[in-house]
């Protein structure tokens, strides 16, 4: 037995922030909204995706954005991402390379902390 992938990541979002995760998860990050299933619409929150990266949006109650727990996204075109959030209004914050990798942290509308990582390229001697 052995873990293969993970299927998605549920973040909690306060009630009624559809609109906002709407926002900020299409039109600022450029994934697509996925049709939750009918059994579980009711509930509220929204689906995610972009290619195999899956993000679920649910709806808590007692709401608390997680500043420090975090999923991390790894993207192919880091510095147009940067200055697409920031021209949204989502200031990201750099921070020092991680082996292999440039990254940089965004909050989505929420207060919730989301990492963006592009692999770094070297050259070949």
């Amino acid at each position: 037995m052995s873990l293969k992938r993970i299927e998605h990541v549920q973040l909690a979002i306060p009630p009624g922030g559809e609109d906002a995760a709407r926002r900020f998860y299409a039109d600022a990050l450029g994934m697509t909204e996925m049709p939750k299933p009918a059994n579980l619409a009711k509930r509220g929150g929204c689906w995610f995706a972009s290619g195999d990266v899956r993000v679920h949006l649910g709806v808590q109650t007692d709401f608390h954005p997680a500043t420090k727990a975090h999923p991390a996204f790894v993207v192919d075109d880091l510095e147009s991402l940067r200055a697409r959030l920031n021209a949204a209004g989502f200031a990201c914050k750099d921070d020092e390379p991680l082996t292999g990798f440039y990254r940089t942290y965004v909050s989505d509308p929420f207060g919730n902390r989301i990492e963006l990582m592009e692999a770094m390229v070297t050259e070949s001697p």
